[in-house]
C-alpha cells in the first residue's frame, strides 16, 4: 500500500467542502481524512466565518479531524520572505503568505481554487485536481 503524504488544504477548500462541491469531497478522499492538513490561519478562518454557535462548534468539531499545522519560527522566516518577495509585485494577503509559507516549509503540496493567489510563488507545489 503506498504511502500519502500531507497535503494543506486553503481555506476556499474547506469552504467548498460545506457548500458539499462534489469535485472537492472527491479530492478530499482521494487524498485521505489522515493526509488532510490545514494551517492554523486555516482554522481561524473558518471560525471566524462562522454565522452562529452551531456552526462554529461543527467547524471546531471538524477541525479536530485534521491535522493542523501551527506556526513555527521557520514557517515565520519563509513567510517574512516571502511578504519581501511578494507584497508589493503581486499584493501577497497575510493569510495567503501565511499559508504559502506553511506549504513550502513542510514541502508539502497546497490544495486550492485560488492559484492566482499561489502561481507566481517560487517554489509551491499545488495539488492537481482530478
Amino acid at each position: 500500500m503506498e504511502k500519502k503524504s500531507l497535503v494543506l488544504c486553503d481555506t476556499n477548500i474547506i469552504i467548498e467542502f460545506y457548500k458539499e462541491n462534489p469535485g472537492v469531497i472527491k479530492n478530499l478522499h482521494d487524498i485521505g481524512q489522515q493526509n488532510i492538513a490545514v494551517s492554523i490561519v486555516t482554522s481561524g478562518e473558518l471560525l471566524y466565518g462562522a454565522l452562529n454557535k452551531k456552526e462554529l462548534n461543527q467547524i471546531k468539531s471538524d477541525l479536530e479531524h485534521l491535522q493542523i499545522i501551527h506556526l513555527t519560527p521557520e514557517i515565520g522566516e519563509c513567510f517574512t520572505q516571502l511578504m519581501i518577495d511578494y507584497s508589493l509585485s503581486h499584493r501577497l494577503s497575510l493569510p495567503d503568505g501565511l499559508i504559502a509559507a506553511t506549504a513550502l516549509t513542510e514541502n508539502i503540496l497546497l490544495y486550492t481554487h485560488n492559484l492566482k493567489d499561489f502561481k507566481h510563488i517560487k517554489g509551491i507545489q499545488v495539488y492537481k485536481e482530478k
